[in-house]
């Protein structure tokens, strides 16, 4: 009878374990193709609002040297004088074979033009990205274990604070504390020399990171907290403590797990603002990045960096938010078995 028992609970689970990665494939398999179509689409989207907007870009490139001969010629050699939908295709295959054009300020490519801007925001986005999620869990882990105490109440009302507050006053702030009045500890710019690598220039990319952390931090503690609380009052979690198990050993082995996968998703929109929010960071403290490049190319009306640092924002959305839905799922037992 024990034999039978066995086998059965056997077959009963083991099934259940080799469809624990089908809710990932299957997830995979839905948002890759949708995440494509919706790329795509907004290649078409920036495509037609760069052509409504006003003026003509070979007569921008041209300047006041521009006659009807020069004019006509520069067109036909840009391929302004096709149908929108021929200027489309041949700028959309551009990207599919890795070519974005060129720049209409000063005729380099793009890709060679914002490839080391890329990185700068790169190197900014995935330090203050790394450092504002520890900060930010290791605080509302332990806001969470000592929830309604003082130190809980002053913690959540900081983090209230501190989002309620644009991003150019926190950096006013961090500047004038760090650089210029009270420590003079780092640069107040960030311009980084042509051609160097962040890297090469630490003390550059402190203040930038400093006030990234302070801007992204404060909803990493809030959304660990909250779902920390509700894990350790939960069912399963009281029932763990009158089982005998410490307050250690019920965070870490019951709440802590539990908690993982909201705090996934806020960590994904973190790094989904970082990549739109950098802008004003980057703007404030002249940085050379994405950002800087972006507002410099709608200054310039250089139309094809603008077409291609969109597109590249829209494809790291994309692509943030399939990673982050598929981390969640793996994170979480539950949904993976319901699945």
């Amino acid at each position: 009878m024990s034999n039978a028992t066995a086998v059965s609970s056997a077959s009963i689970s083991r099934p259940s374990d080799e469809r624990v990665p089908r809710p990932v494939l299957a997830m995979l398999l839905q948002r890759v193709p949708l995440g494509i179509v919706t790329i795509w689409i907004v290649t078409m989207i920036v495509f037609a609002a760069t052509q409504l907007l006003p003026g003509n870009a070979a007569l921008a490139v041209l300047g006041k040297n521009a006659t009807p001969e020069r004019l006509a010629a520069l067109e036909k050699q840009m391929g302004l004088d096709q149908s929108p939908v021929a200027q489309y295709w041949h700028w959309f295959s551009g990207l599919l074979q890795g070519d974005p054009g060129r720049s209409l300020v000063n005729q380099q490519t793009i890709s060679s033009l914002t490839g080391p801007q890329v990185l700068n925001s790169a190197a900014l986005v995935v330090t203050a990205g790394i450092l504002g999620t520890l900060i930010g869990v290791a605080v509302g882990l332990v806001a969470a274990v000592l929830r309604d105490s003082p130190l809980d109440h002053a913690l959540a009302a900081t983090a209230l604070a501190i989002l309620s507050l644009p991003e150019f006053v926190i950096a006013i702030f961090v500047t004038v504390l760090f650089s210029t009045n009270v420590f003079h500890w780092f640069p107040a710019v960030s311009a980084l020399p042509p051609g160097a690598r962040p890297w090469d220039h630490v003390s550059m990319l402190v203040l930038p990171t400093i006030v990234l952390v302070i801007v992204i931090a404060p909803y990493v503690f809030r959304m660990m907290r909250a779902a920390t609380v509700e894990a350790l009052e939960s069912e399963y979690g009281e029932m763990a403590g009158l089982k005998g198990l410490t307050k250690r050993q019920v965070l870490l082995r019951h709440a802590l797990p539990n908690a993982v996968a909201p705090t996934v998703q806020a960590i994904g929109l973190n790094l989904l603002y970082l990549a739109g929010g950098i802008v004003v960071v980057e703007s404030v403290y002249n940085y050379p990045g994405v950002g800087q490049a972006l507002y410099q190319a709608i200054l310039n009306k250089d139309v094809p960096t603008i077409q291609f640092l969109v597109t590249l924002l829209a494809a790291f959305y994309v692509i943030v938010n399939i990673i982050t839905d598929v981390l969640a799922l793996m994170a979480t037992p539950r949904r993976r078995l319901q699945r």
